[in-house]
């Protein structure tokens, strides 16, 4: 049986684990929450907002990415952005998804954070019951804020505890190693929250950073993190541990010369846990399958290999055991209607 894997990688039930929701700003949206806010945006048409998107490293990514969200003020606003990234997703063959959400970014320009996370959460309760996808949602910490500032947004979301299952942590790595945050993960683990961190492909101190994360830190996943090839002693601990890894092929290709493709495969091929992500999709031009897809024409990878990051966005995630095994079950299904035997 001949399998198009363009047409397979939609159709692969999957979990997409390295989202954040902020990044899903389309262009129309922007324009229409806009409308809705009564703010003037510079730019007046599609092609002049992504005229904009001219990245060359995570810098003047962020650059565009943060001014593009003044358009976020109220609950509905929250709402309507993670709603229409969800019927994305779906017809991505996302079926669960663990969505990173920035507070800072909003409540250090006097958004309430009960706007952020109320909307946010009406959308995922949305999703589960119209489009039978299970959403949760992660709080990523800015590391360009203090962490004192850190702490604080973590005080502030206790109330919403059953909101949220995990916290994260992004934005510019340039001086803030993981080890500045370590008293707040603490805490967030003391409160019962997963924890993940984002190790950004190619920054100075990567593998110290990826240590920090694996050793003092004790993190639950790691986002990006490909960097950890160039230390054999860290995969083998990665390994050991189970640890997921949320790499992100189309948006490494916009802040570095490459999508990583070969560590990506790398670490597939060694037995880690890395999975596929879409990341930033509206900004990055491709969602979740397509992540799949380009990484498997890059790496000269086969529907087998699909399926088996497939299984791993399960085994990464933080389903209780019998969602993940049922999810696993119908991956599994999924390739043997199709003829495909799973990469080892």
């Amino acid at each position: 049986m001949t399998v198009d894997l363009t047409t397979f990688a939609y159709g692969l039930p999957k979990a997409e684990l390295h989202l954040h929701l902020e990044g899903t700003l389309e262009p129309e949206l922007r324009f229409a929450l806009a409308a809705r806010n009564g703010i003037e945006l510079a730019e007046k048409t599609v092609e002049e907002i992504t005229a904009t998107y001219d990245f060359t490293d995570l810098t003047s990514f962020l650059a565009v990415y943060y001014p593009a969200m003044n358009v976020l003020q109220t609950a509905e606003d929250f709402h309507d952005l993670a709603w229409a990234y969800l019927e994305r997703a779906r017809e991505n063959g996302v079926v669960h998804v663990e969505m990173f959400f920035d507070p800072q970014a909003h409540t250090s320009r006097g958004v309430p954070f009960a706007n952020v996370v109320t909307g946010y959460r009406r959308a995922a309760v949305r999703a589960q019951d119209e489009l039978g996808v299970s959403a949760e949602l992660i709080l990523c910490f800015l590391r360009d804020f203090s962490a004192e500032h850190a702490m604080s947004t973590l005080m502030e979301a206790l109330p919403y505890r059953a909101w949220i299952t995990g916290i994260g942590l992004d934005s510019d790595e340039r001086d803030n190693p993981p080890a500045k945050f370590a008293a707040v993960f603490a805490r967030a683990k003391a409160e019962g929250f997963f924890t993940t961190m984002h190790c950004d492909i190619d920054q100075k101190g990567s593998i110290e950073h990826i240590r920090q994360v694996l050793e003092e830190i004790g993190v639950d996943r790691v986002d990006h993190g490909t960097n950890i090839v160039e230390d054999p002693a860290l995969v083998a601990a990665a390994k050991e541990r189970g640890l997921g890894f949320t790499t992100c092929p189309l948006s490494n290709s916009f802040v570095s010369e490459e999508m990583k493709s070969d560590e990506i495969v790398r670490l597939l091929r060694a037995g880690v846990r890395v999975t596929i992500n879409s990341d930033d999709p509206a900004y990055f031009g491709g969602y979740v399958a397509d992540n799949y897809v380009a990484l498997a024409e890059r790496a000269g990878l086969d529907a087998g290999d699909l399926a088996r990051l497939a299984v791993n966005s399960f085994e990464a995630s933080w389903l209780t055991p019998a969602r993940r095994a049922a999810y696993i079950a119908d991956v599994e299904a999924y390739a043997s209607a199709h003829g495909v035997v799973l990469a080892s």
